[in-house]
């Protein structure tokens, strides 16, 4: 029977199959097959093609069957498992926690953290899972601040984790290595950012020390129709957008081409431009220039005047519900 490219074989399933120790040592070691760990494989066309993301949930489903019963998985390999993004965080290791207080220990492929998990678990795709709350206070204590930020805000947005979640686990972790760093992260989250880009813009625009800033504005015309929704406003007087590589993409409407709508947000942004607003666009790359994006916003404001329309807050999203079950 011959291999699924798509599927992950083990060993045995391989052995199983009809093939020898040393043909599946000749598969790897001329690189038609992918070793993820010790007995277990897919095919290097399919491993070329998946990210990093992808790469981990082949690495955890290699690994949990290896590791203790009473471990859970943890830090980023819970954030895989959660789909939430992670950016330059690294995925080379499998992250599991044991309910207890010693015997942490890191292997070539796995880390194991031991501290207090709680009375429950999270369970998604068969997988056990530190609960939301708890795995971004595991990756605010462990990650630096920005990468944190990224995953948190994604966290909080869709599973609706609330400011008395993460102070819960705080206090549960207060001798823990790293708490004072996921402190900060946990006074800056925001449940309005929607992707890694608007993230790391709202961790710039800060630091940067930009007054009146807001995230998510629904903005209207003075009789009350709303034209559009934008990423950050200042004021309330200048609108700022975060213009992703997928933003038109993700605007496109069935039967629509990427050039409509290009062109239907540059309608929208002409009229958020008539009712007297400022606007400024910034880029992926321009995260790297925080200083030149800055000056941009500040420049904007000090040329503002009074728009004839106003911003509101956006909604948040309904949050996604889990299973949980208990230890």
């Amino acid at each position: 029977m011959e291999h699924d490219p798509g599927a992950m074989l083990r060993r045995q399933e391989a052995l199983d199959r009809g093939y020898s120790d040393d043909e599946i040592r000749r598969l790897y070691t001329r690189g038609e097959w992918q070793r993820i760990r010790r007995g277990a494989y897919l095919s290097a066309s399919m491993y070329s093609a998946l990210g990093e993301e992808e790469r981990h949930r082949f690495l955890i489903d290699s690994t949990v069957h290896a590791v203790s019963d009473d471990a859970v998985l943890s830090h980023q390999s819970a954030a895989v498992v959660y789909g939430l993004p992670l950016w330059k965080t690294p995925l080379d290791r499998v992250h599991v926690t044991r309910n207890r207080r010693g015997g942490g220990r890191i292997k070539r492929r796995t880390t194991v953290h031991c501290a207090p998990i709680g009375e429950h678990v999270a369970v998604v795709d068969g997988h056990s899972l530190t609960l939301p709350a708890r795995t971004v206070i595991d990756l605010a204590r462990t990650l630096p601040f920005e990468q944190a930020v990224v995953v948190g805000d994604a966290a909080v947005r869709r599973f609706g984790i609330s400011r008395e979640d993460l102070d819960a686990e705080l206090a549960r972790g207060a001798r823990r290595h790293g708490v004072d760093a996921a402190r900060r992260v946990v006074r800056f989250l925001s449940g309005h950012s929607e992707s890694v880009g608007e993230s790391r813009s709202r961790v710039m625009l800060s630091s940067a020390g930009l007054p009146g800033l807001s995230q998510k504005g629904e903005v209207f015309e003075p009789g009350g129709r709303r034209i559009g929704r934008v990423d950050f406003h200042f004021d309330g007087i200048v609108l700022g957008e975060f213009d992703g590589r997928v933003k038109y993409g993700r605007l496109l409407r069935p039967g629509q081409s990427p050039g409509d709508a290009v062109f239907a947000e540059k309608q929208r942004e002409d009229a958020l431009r008539d009712l007297g607003f400022q606007v400024v666009r910034w880029t992926w790359d321009d995260l790297g220039s925080p200083g030149l994006v800055a000056e941009r916003v500040r420049r904007a404001v000090a040329r503002a005047g009074s728009p004839r329309g106003w911003v509101t807050q956006a909604p948040l999203p309904s949050a996604q519900r889990l299973t949980v079950r208990s230890l």
